[in-house]
């Protein structure tokens, strides 16, 4: 009998099997602390932080992934992510071979269509993304080695400063310096402009050698956006992150031409061919690299990619994510080497009881896991002890 070659894959393979089953589950995780950006809150001290769990099937195999319902920052809620998933998504790539992920893109696409850019992100996302954790369970290998592409075995993460005055700023630095960060990202838009600025300028002074940049969430108009560059480049700031609405197209391209701080976009970014449009009216110095805003790893991929071939600078985000979220972006951004702190929040506001082997993150750095997939075992029997009703009739 002939020995098989190790290029050869077996027709047996789950990489070649077709979707089973597509699950969700919503689960309340417990909040660590409060957080806010300009659009309102986002986690709540003594609330549970609602995340959607989702779980695709396929020959015995199973892949998890997670969307993050924030409606202050987004449109999408934990209702509508459970609701488009289960009724929409899942019946649209039943029966889809795993391996085809364009397949599922555009099936997805058709099943909630773009719009102006793409429809529905958070939803996708999640899918998308457990779908890569089950390629990678059923190859054997992570994400990077199933990619072929893996530059970095290491993440640093930013410490989030939000919602605090600036006499308040000194204990948060503190608290992220206290547990190993070397890199600190502000939100900005919360307060008016003297005291955003006064907030900036606390972080600077209690970090003096650290690289800080700040975070608008879409708060300013162009006038206030420009003049608070002018203040954030007095105080050494490396990037000045979505300082408009999302689809102003016109005031973001006056704002690069004048800031004299990078513009980095974020909400604007949803699908690759926003970054196109963005790169075409010279309108970004920076593009930040999110998997949730932009529908999972696989478009995730492409607006990497694109950056990378127009020579626009990335930096990460993620989304206040659990540690599927977490996991699935430390893959992204090693794969593309994104060498600058990134905004990966979550361990910072919410823990993630249903995970047992997961990342590992010390002094303010992360590990890129190396086990197959995302690397992270989700205990099903937490999570559904975890799991909540959220399409309960509300009285």
């Amino acid at each position: 009998m002939t020995a098989q070659s190790p290029l050869t894959v077996r027709s047996t393979s789950p990489v070649h099997a077709t979707i089973d089953r597509v699950e969700t589950f919503a689960v309340a995780l417990p909040t660590r602390r409060s957080f806010g950006v300009s659009g309102g809150a986002v986690a709540v001290a003594g609330q549970p932080s609602i995340r959607v769990l989702v779980k695709v099937t396929a020959d015995g195999v199973h892949g998890w992934g997670e969307a993050t319902p924030l409606p202050a920052w987004t449109y999408e809620t934990a209702e509508s992510i459970v609701t488009t998933i289960d009724r929409y998504l899942a019946p649209a790539v039943i029966g889809t071979p795993v391996w085809n992920l364009d397949a599922v893109d555009r099936a997805f696409d058709r099943a909630i269509n773009r719009g102006f850019t793409i429809g529905a992100p958070l939803a996708k996302s999640a899918v998308d993304t457990a779908l890569h954790d089950l390629l990678g369970r059923a190859a054997g290998v992570p994400l990077g080695v199933l990619w072929g592409q893996r530059r970095s075995e290491t993440i640093e993460l930013g410490w989030i400063v939000s919602g605090q005055s600036p006499g308040e700023v000194g204990d948060s630095v503190a608290e992220g310096s206290d547990a190993g960060h070397r890199a600190f990202k502000v939100k900005i838009g919360l307060h008016d402009e003297d005291t955003d600025a006064a907030v900036v300028a606390a972080v600077r002074e209690h970090a003096p050698g650290a690289p800080v940049w700040v975070d608008a969430n879409q708060a300013y108009t162009v006038d206030a956006a420009l003049r608070m560059a002018r203040r954030l480049d007095d105080i050494g700031i490396t990037a000045f992150e979505q300082p408009l609405p999302a689809n102003d197209i016109a005031g973001l391209r006056r704002l690069r031409e004048h800031s004299p701080v990078p513009v980095a976009l974020d909400e604007s970014l949803r699908h690759p061919t926003d970054l196109a449009t963005f790169v075409r009216l010279e309108a970004v110095d920076v593009a930040i690299a999110k998997v949730q805003r932009s529908g999972g790893l696989t478009l995730s991929r492409r607006l990497c990619s694109l950056a990378e071939d127009c020579g626009v600078r990335l930096m990460g985000s993620g989304l206040t994510d659990s540690d599927l979220g977490l996991a699935a972006s430390l893959h992204l951004f090693s794969a593309y080497g994104i060498d600058t702190p990134v905004d990966l929040n979550g361990r910072q506001f919410i823990d993630s009881p249903y995970a047992s082997e997961t990342v590992r993150v010390e002094k303010g750095v992360a590990r890129v896991p190396d086990a197959p997939g995302l690397g992270v075992e989700v205990d099903e029997a937490v999570v559904r002890e975890l799991a909540v009703d959220v399409l309960e009739r509300r009285a």
